[in-house]
């Protein structure tokens, strides 16, 4: 968590095809098994229709966004469920929130919004892979070995750099996305949560640009 300025972590980042960061099937446009019809106790009443993507101000949004680089996170919740979002970030120390915006159109949401907890995998560029199954429509995300169940129920990637539990707080619809906030209940920062912590690819983060994965490196100090 970023502890020098929790509010001012990036929520709005970008994928080749959602200006909030979702990067599941959105990025490869495949949302014909979704629904939208899930509500949630705290859902606005009014405007639950998505608005339309193909006006100039998406496209405008879309191809600005291109350029911020932006962590990637896969997200899971139990059915199992999940998804690849880069709209992961801090919200609050004091009560410890955390958020993540939601597309509405893809398969998972309707598990996501059902979730009373959900899990968050902070990625290394090791976890490409991962990255991506979770970023493309499939029936067997979870086909392959590796992962558990957390006591509280979400998916567990123990592989992953690091991972956080929270309990959702708030399910908010905004426009075609809803924005989900959880409080913390449990995580393993990044150097507990690798078994190869002195590998580079597993430290150095996986992050998204220019529509596409990249990894981040520390700069040489001044």
């Amino acid at each position: 968590m970023n502890t020098t300025d929790t509010t001012g972590t990036t929520a709005e980042s970008t994928t080749a095809e959602s200006t909030t960061g979702t990067t599941a099937e959105s990025t490869t446009g495949s949302t014909a098994e979704t629904t939208t019809g899930t509500t949630a106790e705290n859902a606005p009443a009014a405007n639950t229709t998505a608005p339309q993507r193909s006006g100039a101000a998406a496209a405008l949004l879309r191809r600005t966004l291109r350029g911020h680089a932006s962590g990637v996170t896969v997200i899971t919740v139990p059915g199992p469920a999940g998804f690849t979002a880069s709209s992961f970030t801090s919200v609050s120390l004091e009560p410890a929130l955390v958020s993540f915006c939601l597309d509405a159109e893809i398969s998972a949401a309707p598990a996501v919004l059902r979730a009373e907890h959900f899990a968050v995998h902070l990625l290394g560029a090791r976890h490409t892979g991962l990255a991506r199954t979770f970023a493309r429509w499939s029936p067997d995300r979870f086909a392959a070995p590796g992962w558990t169940s957390h006591r509280l129920g979400p998916p567990l990637f123990p592989s992953a750099a690091g991972w956080l539990v929270a309990g959702v707080t708030l399910r908010q619809r905004i426009g075609d996305h809803w924005l989900i906030v959880g409080e913390l209940a449990d995580a393993a920062p990044p150097a507990a949560s690798s078994p190869d912590r002195h590998d580079a690819s597993a430290t150095t983060p996986l992050i998204h640009h220019n529509g596409a994965f990249a990894s981040a490196a520390p700069l040489p100090p001044e």
